[in-house]
């Protein structure tokens, strides 16, 4: 049986900010863009929470919640610096690490001897030591798999401590909302409902077929997680699938010729960011655009080069879908698949007619 630990810095951004300027610690601060350029939320710290601020929030809602709020812009450098010192500290205790971002991540910690094998005292270890070397506190939940793990990091935050051991596992579920479930966001809850579905008891009365009849594949991972049941492996490598770049604009962006030109600088630092992950295949190209009214639109094609002229075919398509003004552009590459690219390289070492 497996032992999870996932690992979850308390809102991050803002603790490093308020770990080098004791002052903020008190006051509602958020991590985001201005207003006046459209800027987004990217963390806040918890008296700001209380004033109903939250990530993703719009930088402009969040000061109408929160006159006070005291917003800095990010410093992703330093965030990057702090995060790698506590990957650093994850490694002291496993070597089977999957980051999920700068702040969080999974470890399995299955046969580890060190602390009597005791996950609860390898979680307060890692939070101890993860706060004396660097300031930040971390969430911790243990569980026997990924999925419950990382529901218990979110039981007792911020500083929290949960642990799901496996005999807790079958009646800890049962009584969780299937809103708390991965991948059901309010979409599913809703048509969850209408099937008179609201917590995981309910939803393991329901067959696998008919759950897969309602929901596709997802009906089979609905049967699994309703269970506590989740298989999936610690990957300590999680290949690249895409790069892109986007900006959101600071006033609308009406005119075709505005338009075009808004592409130049983004292809511009894509290619530049390809180049930064050694020149990688790429399958397809896409844009993304979202338009005055919130709505958004992604068109992609195979078999092109990166370049402007390519990318503005594809813009004028994806502009045509909604042919309003423009907040957002983004531009990027999927990459091509790495295992299906060595078989071809393969294939073509055999087939070499020489």
């Amino acid at each position: 049986m497996r032992k999870i630990l996932h690992a979850d810095c308390d809102c991050f951004y803002a603790a490093v900010e308020m770990r080098d300027d004791p002052s903020l610690r008190d006051i509602p601060i958020a991590i985001g863009g201005r207003p006046e350029q459209r800027g987004v939320v990217a963390t806040c710290n918890y008296p700001a929470r209380r004033f109903g601020v939250h990530s993703a929030m719009s930088s402009a809602q969040a000061l109408r919640l929160c006159p006070q709020l005291r917003l800095l812009p990010p410093d992703f450098e330093r965030y990057r610096q702090v995060s790698a010192e506590i990957m650093a500290i994850f490694q002291q205790l496993t070597d089977r690490i999957e980051p999920l971002s700068l702040d969080e991540a999974f470890l399995d910690i299955s046969g580890i001897e060190r602390f009597k094998g005791s996950g609860t005292w390898m979680a307060e270890w890692l939070k101890a030591r993860t706060r004396e070397v660097t300031g930040i506190t971390i969430s911790v939940g243990v569980a026997p798999n990924k999925f419950l793990a990382k529901i218990a990091s979110d039981w007792r935050k911020p500083d929290g401590l949960y642990v799901i051991t496996p005999d807790q596992v079958d009646a800890f579920v049962s009584a969780m909302p299937v809103g708390k479930l991965p991948g059901v966001g309010p979409a599913t809850a809703a048509r969850l409902e209408r099937m008179g579905i609201a917590d995981c008891q309910a939803l393991r009365q329901r067959p696998i077929a008919e759950l897969i009849d309602h929901f596709g594949k997802f009906g089979r991972r609905l049967y699994e997680l309703s269970r506590g049941i989740d298989e999936r492996e610690v990957k300590t490598h999680r290949e690249r699938k895409s790069v892109s770049v986007e900006t959101t604009f600071d006033r609308d962006i009406d005119d075709q010729q505005a338009r075009c030109t808004a592409l130049a600088p983004l292809v511009e630092r894509l290619a530049e960011r390809l180049d930064r992950h050694g020149a990688p295949s790429i399958g397809k190209l896409f844009v993304k655009v979202r338009f005055d009214d919130f709505t958004s639109t992604t068109l992609e094609s195979g078999g092109l080069a990166p370049k402007l002229d390519n990318f503005v075919t594809l813009f004028d398509q994806a502009w045509q879908r909604g042919q309003r003004p423009i907040r957002l552009l983004g531009v990027g590459v999927r990459l091509a698949d790495a295992a299906l690219e060595r078989q071809l390289v393969l294939f073509e070492e055999l087939w070499d007619p020489r």
